[in-house]
Formats: structure tokens, C-alpha cells, sequence
């Protein structure tokens, strides 16, 4: 028989558990920011983000890249798709490991949570996947094992950049499954707080690189 004791135990166990993992893998680790930035470099970034649903998360996670972005709508929608990318890794390694921590206290009432975090390592898994094929297009578009952009056709344009249209489209549904999944749970607390949370802070990136590729797609044909 289970003690009123043994139940908090466990509990602040399980906590404990979570805030560790929380923490743990809480920081994004992007690539090194060049250090010289024009005010034209931070302009066009300022410009583009405006066509973006959140122009301010958009300017922010983009502007400390802008003298290597310059005026490159190109290098911008790539850097965008990055920086979602790392964060989605991120994200999909702390559910992960919360799953893990999750299953062990199943028989404390958290056989729902289970379940959902599981789902939506799935999600986001298949989220990180479709931002690397979308990322893995730009770069072959770009003369990296494919056609130089000089010799490429507009119809060949539109046609590769459809792909990655339809990648990142897919990357921000299976992120909306995600957080749907955890909408739908009565119970969660913590867990549901915190996991909406960061998720939506993907969700952000993900539909920012989305918005900023539709704007390459639609006047970067050559």
C-alpha cells in the first residue's frame, strides 16, 4: 500500500526530475555571430521581418546574422530554417528525456502525459526532419551539388522552392499536432505549461522561416 508519504516522494521526485531536464537543455546553441553588422545589413533583416507573423521574435533571433545574411534573401530563408531547426532539435531532445523521466512515475496519474509527450516527440522529430530536407534543397539550389543558380531556369526555381515550401508547411502542422495534443489533456500542470510554452516558441521560428522562404519563392526567381 502506497503511504500519503511514499505519493509526495515520488512526486517531488518527479519534479525535481523535470526541472533538471528543463534546465539542462534549456539554452539553443546557434552558430557563432559575426561580429561587424551594417546599418543596411540590419535594415533589410528589419524590412523582411516585417513580412513575418512575428516581426519581433523574427528581427531577434535573425539580426545578430546579419552581415553574413547582407542583402540575401536567399541566406536569409536559410539562416531562418537554421535557426528553427536547432531549436526544434533542442526541443525534440527535452521531450525526449522528459518522456523517459515521465514514464517511470505512470502510475502517479501521469499515464496521459505520457502518452501526449510521446506523440509529440514524434511530431517534432518529423519536424526536424522536413527543415533538413528543406535546408538540403536551398543549399542544391545554390550550386551545392545541384544546377548553379546562373544556369537555373525559373520553372526548375519555382519548382525546388515549391519543395521547400511544402517541407516547412509540414513542419509547422506536425508542431500544431503537438500542441494540440497537450490542449487537450485535463490534467498536466507543470509539464503542460512548460511544454506549450516552448513549443510555441518553435512554432514562432518555424512560421517566420516559413514567411520569410514565401517571400524568396515569390522574388528570387532568376
Amino acid at each position: 500500500m502506497v503511504t500519503v508519504s511514499q505519493s509526495h516522494t515520488t512526486t517531488f521526485l518527479f519534479f525535481t526530475t523535470f526541472l533538471l531536464i528543463f534546465g539542462s537543455i534549456s539554452a539553443v546553441r546557434l552558430l557563432p555571430r559575426p561580429n561587424t553588422t551594417t546599418t543596411n545589413d540590419l535594415d533589410f533583416i528589419r524590412t523582411s521581418c516585417n513580412a513575418t507573423l512575428y516581426p519581433d521574435v523574427c528581427f531577434t533571433s535573425l539580426s545578430g546574422y546579419a552581415s553574413a545574411v547582407q542583402d540575401s534573401p536567399a541566406r536569409l530563408a536559410k539562416l531562418a530554417i537554421g535557426v528553427s531547426l536547432s531549436q526544434a532539435k533542442s526541443t525534440a531532445a527535452f521531450l525526449s528525456k522528459l518522456s523517459r523521466s515521465v514514464a517511470k512515475y505512470s502510475g502517479d496519474g501521469h499515464q496521459t502525459a505520457s502518452a501526449v509527450i510521446r506523440d509529440c516527440v514524434s511530431n517534432v522529430e518529423d519536424a526536424v526532419d522536413e527543415m533538413r530536407g528543406s535546408l538540403r534543397q536551398l543549399r542544391d539550389m545554390n550550386g551545392r551539388g545541384g544546377v548553379p543558380a546562373a544556369r537555373r531556369s525559373v520553372e526548375t526555381f519555382r519548382f525546388q522552392m515549391s519543395n521547400v515550401q511544402t517541407w516547412m508547411s509540414a513542419a509547422l502542422t506536425d508542431e500544431d499536432t503537438c500542441t494540440d495534443g497537450f490542449e487537450d489533456m485535463d490534467e498536466g500542470g507543470l509539464i503542460k505549461t512548460t511544454v506549450c510554452d516552448r513549443l510555441e516558441e518553435v512554432k514562432r521560428l518555424t512560421s517566420n522561416a516559413l514567411a520569410l522562404v514565401n517571400t524568396y519563392a515569390n522574388n528570387g526567381a532568376p
